[in-house]
């Protein structure tokens, strides 16, 4: 039996063929391979894990390699599966040394002898338990994919490992439960056998075929009253899944609106789980959160102290940044202009491309990275710009910089620009529920699901032509707009997506006038103030 594990690195990772070797001379532990500290440090956990289990550790010299030895291997997840490997070793010496007939054990479903590879993954502690490890969900997916069909990981990640559909799982509490499942091939369930995932859970919300989760009181649309065009603003964000800038003076309600977005977001799909799981289960947010997978989409909301490493991601082992733990979510930037301009600018190659590469120590990674952004800013450093009632104690050049942060090619990749008042905040209109506001929703997004299987904001120029189709009357507006505000192409891709999506939540098949208007204005809010 080969056994595997996994060195986590990225987004990908590796399979690492775990080899034991014992051999007469002085007892000692050689680990051969590229082994980093932590994986160096594994043999004196191994051999204090096996003897506390009652166990007999070999008295010949052990020789472990890590393959492909190129390879550099990293973390404490390899623990496990050496110790189990040098059991089966010491099995398999015990076998040969007696009068056993090999013949006879071909015969036999004895799994440490058949030819069937297994995923071994888990941290010892000296007593021999095994302790959860970060990036099971990845190492799992990389090894059904590798055609490895068993996997013995803690009993902490079990149903995690069990969400990769197919995988036949068994969670270990110690070396002991490891060791005795590898004799033992009805141990292993897989997520079929105990039906340990629901596609959506029991009280979700059903819209039109789209599900939503519950809504919580504190997050609900019915406490902002007075922004009637930026909850509007963010509904057909939230059917389409565009990008929105929002700006005013302090306290007008921006961040009060925005972080109440996630309530009218349905669930991920099953497709879309799968990727979130996995970049959370690299990042080791699983087990912080206890959760078996990423079915509500990702609301990332990073500080304004956040450094490029913090948003693209890296660090020795490459970890995900803010933008791929936000993936096929949301990542809200609150005062935006007080990121740095350089994390900033970062951001436009990701929102184009939906994916970023990072490159660590000779090697590289390709995380997913399709967020939707989110941005609030004041209109000025003092807040006050614009106000009729409050002196802006800015000089036109402060005011200049300050717009200057973003720049034009990341601010034209937004297609909603909402100017939000001060005194909008203070009138006492009630607001939308976020239960109203998903019916529109949940329209929108059963459209865009049959007709090209993705959200409007990620068609493609060919899907445009295909896809938003216009009147006469709207087709005049959209050209007297670019003529007047000097509309970029991307610009008019953006008008045209946004009022794709404006007469989806109407259900209507052309695109009208009344769309297009809607979808122009939006665009094309403070336009002089942002160039």
């Amino acid at each position: 039996m080969q056994i595997y594990c996994f060195s986590p690195f990225g987004y990908e990772g590796s399979l690492v063929s775990v080899e034991v070797d014992l051999r007469r001379g002085i007892p000692a532990v050689d680990i051969v391979g590229l082994a980093d500290g932590a994986v160096k440090e594994s043999r004196e956990r191994m051999r204090s894990a096996i003897t506390n289990s009652g166990f007999q550790f070999p008295p010949e010299r052990v020789l472990i390699n890590l393959s492909p030895a190129d390879l550099k291997k990293e973390g404490a997840g390899f623990d496990l599966a050496i110790a189990i490997a040098v059991l089966s070793a010491k099995e398999k010496l015990n076998r040969d040394s007696s009068s056993f007939n090999p013949e006879e054990l071909e015969k036999t479903d004895n799994p440490v002898n058949s030819d069937d590879s297994i995923l071994i993954m888990g941290e010892l502690e000296l007593n021999g338990r095994v302790r959860s490890v970060r990036a099971i969900h990845a190492a799992v997916s990389t090894a059904w994919e590798g055609g490895i069909r068993k996997c013995i990981v803690p009993a902490a990640n079990a149903e995690e490992a069990r969400e990769v559909e197919g995988m036949k799982v068994f969670g270990a509490e110690d070396v002991v439960e490891a060791f005795n499942a590898l004799f033992n091939p009805a141990a292993f369930t897989t997520k079929n056998d105990k039906e340990l995932k629901q596609e959506v859970p029991e009280n979700s919300i059903c819209i039109d075929g789209i599900y939503f989760p519950p809504i919580e009181e504190e997050n609900d649309f019915k406490y902002v009253s007075g922004q009637d065009l930026l909850v509007r603003g963010l509904q057909i964000a939230a059917a389409g899944g565009h990008n929105v800038l929002a700006y005013g003076p302090p306290g007008c309600g921006k961040t009060l609106s925005m972080t109440r977005y996630s309530s009218i977001l349905p669930y991920l799909t099953k497709e879309e789980s799968q990727s979130v799981t996995r970049i959370w289960s690299i990042a080791g947010l699983l087990n912080v959160t206890g959760k078996k997978s990423v079915i509500k989409v990702p609301f990332r909301m990073p500080h304004q102290t956040a450094t490029i490493e913090g948003i693209c991601g890296g660090g020795p082992h490459c970890l995900p940044g803010e933008i791929s733990l936000a993936h096929n979510g949301v990542l809200f930037l609150d005062e935006a202009a007080e990121f740095k301009s350089s994390v900033l600018q970062m951001l436009r190659v990701p929102l184009e491309s939906g994916a970023i590469t990072l490159s660590r120590a000779g090697r590289s990674t390709v995380f997913p990275a399709r967020f939707q952004l989110l941005m609030s800013t004041n209109p000025c450093p003092c807040g006050n710009y614009g106000s009729q009632d409050k002196i802006c104690l800015c000089s036109a050049r402060s005011v200049e910089q300050y717009w200057r942060k973003f720049s034009g090619p990341l601010l034209d990749r937004i297609d909603i620009r909402v100017q939000v008042e001060g005194k909008a905040a203070q009138e006492k209109t009630p607001g939308i529920s976020s239960a109203e506001l998903r019916k529109k929703i949940a329209t929108a997004i059963k459209i865009q699901r049959k007709r090209q299987g993705k959200k409007n904001v990620f068609l493609t120029p060919a899907e445009i032509a295909d896809f938003c189709k216009l009147t006469e009357e709207a087709k005049k507006l959209l050209d007297t707009a670019t003529a007047r505000n000097d509309f970029s192409p991307r610009a008019v891709s953006g008008c045209m997506k946004l009022a794709r999506t404006i007469a989806d939540m109407e259900e209507k098949e052309i695109i009208d006038a009344v769309s297009m208007e809607e979808a122009i204005n939006y665009r094309k809010v403070a336009t002089e103030l942002m160039n």
